[in-house]
């Protein structure tokens, strides 16, 4: 059957395409290298660490667990994260359809008029119409996997994305539980200063009636002024401080500062407990290592894809419509048109292009093989910091809690020492100042506290889920 010949002879490339194989490296995940404990650990820290989606929850407070809901929904750069993974996946599927062939069709209606000069016999200039319905059929054979390894390249890409995606929530949801602390932080010091600054107020109205009375001197009143001045500039930069930090929680939630306002709520809490677990949870569980060694797959993949172009690339064609010089016999069966074909193309001389390519695909291997022992590395330092942040300050905070009590005793004895004329004002004025330090450095102290907690949380993945549906983004 003579049209079953070119099909016939396209059956050993179809052969071929079967028997094809995946050039390049297969990807195999290279060793972490995983520490059997934390040097910062103790026998508490690792328990398996308890970090659900809503991990803020550790903290018992609503209004931060509001704060991060909305965040979670609204943050404009968590949207933006989630429009890369719609990128990716409409990659991937650009990707994909070369597994697929491609089939066309282009109706076309020609009229055309030869030249009476035209022929060598003479033949007379005529005019008519051409009607073709043609429909086009292609098809790449993937014999060397070129296809393959591109479509692995983009899956590993996309998941990436996701894991990129879960990197930013990460961040952001550590951002804002460190700034609403520091805020809680702020407003404790807001009080201690309003409270120092009522005393202030009241000692030197005190002084200034002594001064009147000729009981003290006037270099007295001015110690006094000047430790209350002092003492509201303080004040006034806490306040800027709060103001500013306000702002960026507006940002991370997703609205304009002016619609934002965070009441006061003075910080009196201890961070909660979190352990660590052993080294190999963090590498399970950390997004931005998750995401290192996915786009190190997708290297990998593209070193596939270049040692490919060494190789023929193989393609079928085929053609089959209709065509006639009129419209009454465009649909007839004698109107019928088809061509098959089968090609290859071999690259012979590139001026070493192939060779540039393969090496470039190589060096960016081991550039990503690089980013990711780095990120492992850095996911290890990370809990490794946290940890002894939250030993030793836990430690410190005791010791400043005392300093506060000492300070506190020092005003006490030095004001009554003053009054039996014992000392002089100084002596006032510098226990004063010791107090007021003390108590703000304790305020301070437990805001990194906290923070140091919310950054252990955040170094072990923050509740991380990838199987949670990114954030839609708004159309």
């Amino acid at each position: 059957m003579p049209r079953s010949w070119p099909f016939g002879r396209s059956l050993p490339l179809l052969a071929l395409a079967a028997a094809s194989c995946n050039v390049g490296p297969d990807y195999a995940r290279p060793s972490d290298g995983i520490p059997a404990a934390y040097k910062s650990a103790t026998a508490e820290d690792l328990k398996a660490p308890v970090l659900g989606r809503d991990w803020w929850k550790l903290f018992g407070d609503s209004t931060l667990s509001g704060l991060e809901e909305r965040a979670s929904q609204l943050n404009q750069d968590l949207k933006a994260a989630a429009a890369r993974i719609q990128e990716a996946r409409a990659s991937l599927r650009i990707t994909d359809a070369g597994f697929y062939p491609s089939v066309t069709a282009q109706p076309q209606a020609e009229r055309l008029h030869t030249s009476a000069h035209g022929s060598p016999t003479g033949a007379p200039s005529i005019t008519y119409n051409t009607f073709t319905l043609p429909v086009t059929f292609a098809y790449e054979l993937d014999v060397w996997g070129k296809i393959r390894r591109a479509s692995e390249s983009s899956a590993a890409l996309l998941d990436a994305s996701v894991d990129d995606y879960h990197v930013i929530l990460n961040g952001l949801q550590a951002d804002l539980a460190q700034d609403y602390f520091s805020i809680r932080s702020l407003d404790r010091q807001e009080q201690i200063l309003k409270k120092s600054v009522d005393l202030y107020r009241q000692q030197l109205t005190l002084l200034n009636a002594q001064l009147q009375a000729g009981i003290v001197a006037r270099i007295t009143v001015a110690q006094q002024e000047a430790l209350l001045y002092a003492t509201l500039a303080q004040e006034v930069d806490v306040r800027r401080q709060r103001a500013d930090l306000e702002h960026a929680i507006a940002i991370l939630i997703g609205v304009p500062p002016s619609e934002f306002t965070l009441p006061p709520s003075p910080l009196d809490v201890v961070p909660p407990a979190v352990p660590s677990g052993i080294p190999a949870f963090l590498l399970r569980h950390r997004p931005d290592v998750a995401e290192a060694e996915r786009r190190l797959a997708s290297s990998s993949a593209q070193i596939g894809v270049a040692v490919s172009a060494y190789y023929p690339d193989f393609n079928l064609t085929a053609l089959g419509g209709l065509q006639s010089v009129d419209l009454q016999h465009l649909l007839s069966w004698q109107s019928r048109i088809w061509t098959l074909a089968a090609s290859a193309t071999q690259p012979i001389f590139e001026g070493g292009k192939l060779d540039a390519q393969v090496e470039l695909a190589r060096a960016q291997y081991r550039e990503s093989l690089a980013n990711y022992r780095s990120a492992v590395l850095g996911a290890f330092r990370d809990v490794e910091d946290a940890l002894t942040d939250l030993h030793l300050r836990a430690e410190e905070a005791e010791a400043q809690r005392k300093a506060v009590d000492a300070s506190r005793e020092y005003v006490s004895l030095s004001q009554v020492q003053f009054q039996q004329g014992i000392v002089n004002y100084l002596t006032v004025i510098d226990a004063l100042r010791t107090m007021l330090s003390n108590e703000l450095a304790d305020a301070q102290l437990q805001a990194l506290r906290m923070g140091s907690a919310v950054l252990l949380i955040k170094a072990l993945g923050a509740g991380w889920d990838d199987s949670l549906p990114p954030t839609p983004v708004d159309e």
